[in-house]
């Protein structure tokens, strides 16, 4: 097969989209959440983990920790008890006091809005920020990358790369900066619905005409 053009992955990303976009006109993020500091959390959460389980947990810690000085001066056991139920709770409890610390410390207990800022946060990484800045605050910076946009965008054939970083400057150069945090929406909600990792459903996919992994014409 030829090596696919720029510019013809370009063309192809906007039918992509479009099609998407047609197919789920309330995609969003599915993680449960009423203001940036709730996400912030609820994203660092996610990792390794499913967003229902993720709301199943949050329900409950969200009534009992406010702010970031709630988090920040709650002890280990303490935090770890509440997300027991969410894989890795011992890592991601530290990560979630040593971040609203340095909420408390830094930004007065507000969640920064800024990609250089987020980054600082204990448990913070690129998509994590991503997350939260385009979802919280309309601010489009950059693509999250998870597992289902990492897998879609290999299938798809808009990127090889291995690292998460590499993927989303990829998926940069395709998409146009005001559709990058609607795009992940897209590609999770596809993910979770059509186009598993195990199982694809290609002979239904929406975007099978456009796929050249497409089980079903091969």
């Amino acid at each position: 097969m030829p090596r696919e053009s720029l510019q013809s992955k370009k063309d192809r990303m906007q039918l992509v989209i479009r099609a998407l976009r047609k197919t789920y006109p309330d995609a969003h993020c599915e993680l449960v959440y009423k203001n940036p500091l709730e996400l912030l959390i609820a994203t660092i959460l996610s990792a390794q983990c499913t967003d229902k389980q993720v709301n199943i947990v949050t329900s409950d810690l969200f009534e009992k920790y406010k702010t970031a000085q709630d988090y920040a001066v709650a002890s280990q056991e303490a935090l770890e008890n509440d997300i027991r139920r969410i894989g890795l709770f011992r890592s991601k409890a530290r990560n979630i006091r040593l971040c609203s610390q340095k909420l408390v410390e830094d930004h007065r207990g507000q969640v920064p809005e800024t990609m250089e800022e987020l980054v600082q946060l204990g448990g913070v990484g690129r998509k994590t920020a991503n997350v939260v800045l385009g979802n919280a605050f309309e601010i489009q910076v950059g693509i999250v990358v998870d597992t289902h946009v990492k897998r879609l965008s290999e299938r798809l054939r808009f990127s090889r790369a291995n690292s998460a970083e590499k993927v989303e400057q990829d998926l940069q150069k395709l998409v146009a900066p005001h559709h990058w945090t609607m795009f992940s929406h897209w590609l999770i909600w596809h993910g979770r619905r059509r186009c598993a990792a195990r199982s694809p459903q290609c002979a239904s996919c929406e975007i099978k005409d456009l796929c050249p992994s497409n089980a079903s014409s091969q």
